[in-house]
């Protein structure tokens, strides 16, 4: 994986209490999560004020999602302890979807005041609607179904500028490419497990899940940096025979 700590350490622009209510949680569970090693410490500020950044953010999302996988403390923090100190929270956030795809489809419902404690920030009618639109939440009665694996991505996207038409075709993108390489994947699979026995085939899949995950997202991680830097590469070009 890549690393962009510029853009982590650049703008640490949280309080503790700002980031407590961005992740949904305590300030003492942020300040217990510091003295475990889990987080990093805080740049100190004018009026020696603790400031804090994305890569907080997003090691308390990885934190959290741990947590729902039903691992212990000190299993998460072994877990920590195994990350390069100087990931950015874009790879953060790799490891968190790779974390997240350990787990079944999980759909909720819950209440308005639920919805924002899961989003981390507080969502207004129009953010309501773009995570609607993406298929990620639905009004239902007095509160909302959730895709909970989802919804972290989307409220993320919120802040991409980028129309919803843009949003919504680039997810379309995205899953007709990933069923297609999730169908030949199983197709290679089965040539391989056809003749074993069924217990075998389900401990190679559990197996192989998160580490076909891993591989899809680093794949497509460094594709990507490389077709953005192809594309700047000739931005610049055609600028300088303009």
């Amino acid at each position: 994986m890549t690393t962009d700590t510029g853009s982590d350490i650049g703008e640490p622009t949280l309080t503790i209490d700002e980031l407590a209510a961005r992740a949904g949680i305590t300030v003492r569970t942020v300040r217990f999560y510091g003295t475990k090693g889990l987080l990093p410490p805080p740049v100190i500020g004018p009026r020696r004020v603790g400031r804090y950044g994305q890569q907080h953010v997003a090691r308390l999302a990885l934190i959290e999602e741990l947590q729902h996988q039903g691992m212990t403390l000190a299993a998460i923090e072994r877990y920590m302890e195994q990350l390069p100190a100087d990931l950015s929270h874009h790879d953060l956030a790799i490891h968190r979807a790779v974390v997240a795809s350990w787990a079944p489809d999980t759909v909720e419902t819950v209440s308005a005041e639920e919805l924002q404690r899961r989003a981390g920030r507080r969502l207004g009618e129009d953010d309501v609607e773009r995570l609607t639109a993406m298929g990620v939440v639905r009004p239902e009665g007095d509160g909302f179904r959730i895709d909970a694996g989802l919804l972290r991505l989307a409220v993320q996207l919120l802040d991409v500028p980028l129309s919803q038409d843009a949003i919504l075709a680039a997810r379309k993108v995205l899953v007709a490419h990933s069923r297609a390489a999730a169908h030949e994947l199983s197709q290679l699979f089965r040539g391989e497990v056809s003749e074993r026995a069924e217990e075998d085939v389900k401990s190679l899949s559990a197996h192989m899940q998160p580490i076909v995950v891993q591989a899809l997202l680093t794949t497509f991680q460094r594709s990507l940096k490389e077709e953005v830097h192809a594309w700047l590469t000739e931005s610049e070009s055609r600028s300088e025979e303009g």
